[in-house]
């Protein structure tokens, strides 16, 4: 009989126990978790940008002027050489005609009398020697007096000096050289000086912006034209500076125009500016788009995603279920024998809705949703399975 009342007192006992266990269980609150799995997880970096060329020319005037012709305007393709503006320039033409109607003048009629010159005072100078051989024969006859034989030494020397001064005057002249050259300088001059009246584009590419009607006064230093490089289309992000880490050149980002949502185009990074803004605490990353579609435009809204990093398998937790991601010991709550326990990680890559967990957790483990929920360490809870996010509907 003993025995068997402190059999009944012990079954008892256990029941009593079962009961208030599962009344503690019942209890406990109920909360989302989140079951930790494993999977590929690619990481990236979310920022809007702007559709941009590698090089813009200003394009203005070298001389004052005003605008007689506008040739291109805003969408334009030009080619190198194309011509983009004409400015009125009557004084430079005329002074242009006025340098080669002096170079003519020199070629047709200056040089030729120069040559006539030359041969005349040689002619001069052969007879004013003949002159004086002859009169040294006669003074030494004492035919002449001495006067008369220094007349025509004086006579052979003022020929000779014509003659030489005449051949000077030829070898200026000659084509190309002296005089001819600086009238071709001037040419030249007048030239340059009237091509500057005639806008060009120095290269390829796309007018921009136009500040110039006909009629318009301008000045140098002042924009004309605006002209994108035809070269590789560009996105330039201005991302925090935080990212920094992660970044690298030649990595893959898919970007996708405000204007064209449906139609994503590849880009890869090109460049990362070697300097922060310190207003904004941004640095400035450029992607090159190899294949641009053709509705890009300059200045187009884009949103940039830029893959900075890849796993095949990787153990992942939402963000959400995280306290301080970003910080050097992030927790999370995890559920382990119906109690809530506050455990801390170690996290690899960073996706926008969950992030990569190196040490910490296994797939498998329940977390819970709700990284700050009001619990004690330990605590009894019950989850209820909340859907990973990136798996609702």
């Amino acid at each position: 009989m003993q025995r068997r009342a402190m059999w009944i007192l012990g079954s008892a006992t256990l029941v009593a126990a079962a009961g208030w266990l599962a009344f503690q269980t019942m209890s406990a609150p109920v909360l989302d978790a989140y079951q930790v799995v494993a999977q590929p997880l690619v990481q990236t970096v979310v920022a809007t940008g702007r559709i941009t060329a590698p090089s813009r020319a200003q394009v203005g005037s070298p001389i004052t002027g005003v605008v007689l012709e506008r040739r291109v305007r805003e969408g334009d393709q030009v080619r190198a050489g194309d011509v983009l503006a004409l400015l009125r320039a009557d004084d430079l033409q005329a002074e242009l005609r006025q340098a080669r109607a002096a170079l003519a003048e020199l070629q047709e009629s200056t040089r030729p009398q120069a040559q006539l010159a030359v041969q005349q005072t040689q002619r001069q100078w052969q007879q004013a020697l003949r002159e004086l051989e002859r009169r040294r024969v006669l003074a030494a006859q004492q035919a002449i007096t001495h006067e008369e034989l220094e007349q025509a030494e004086q006579a052979e020397i003022l020929a000779r000096t014509a003659a030489e001064q005449a051949q000077l005057q030829a070898r200026a002249l000659q084509p190309g050289k002296g005089q001819e050259a600086v009238a071709q300088a001037r040419v030249a001059s007048a030239q340059a000086l009237l091509d500057k009246a005639t806008i060009r584009a120095e290269f390829a590419g796309t007018v921009l912006t136009r500040n110039a009607e006909p009629g318009d006064l301008v000045q140098p230093g002042q924009t004309l034209f605006e002209i994108a490089r035809d070269t590789d289309t560009e996105v330039l992000v201005a991302l925090d500076e935080k990212n920094l880490e992660v970044l690298a050149l030649g990595q893959t980002a898919q970007c996708v125009a405000d204007a064209y949502p449906r139609q994503p185009f590849a880009a890869r990074v090109s460049q990362i500016a070697p300097s922060i803004d310190p207003q904004r605490g941004t640095v400035d990353v450029r992607l090159r788009v190899a294949e641009p579609p053709a509705f890009l435009r300059q200045d187009m809204t884009v949103s940039v995603n830029i893959q900075t990093g890849q796993q095949e398998q990787a153990v992942v937790v939402p963000n959400d279920a995280l306290t301080s991601p970003d910080s050097l010991h992030p927790s999370v709550w995890v559920v382990e024998q119906d109690r809530a326990v506050r455990r801390q990680l170690q996290l690899g890559l960073r996706g926008m809705a969950q992030t990569q967990v190196t040490a910490g957790l296994q797939a498998g483990d329940w977390v819970l949703a709700n990284a700050q929920a009001a619990l004690e360490p330990g605590q009894r809870v019950r989850v209820r399975k909340r859907p990973l996010p990136w798996q609702q509907p």
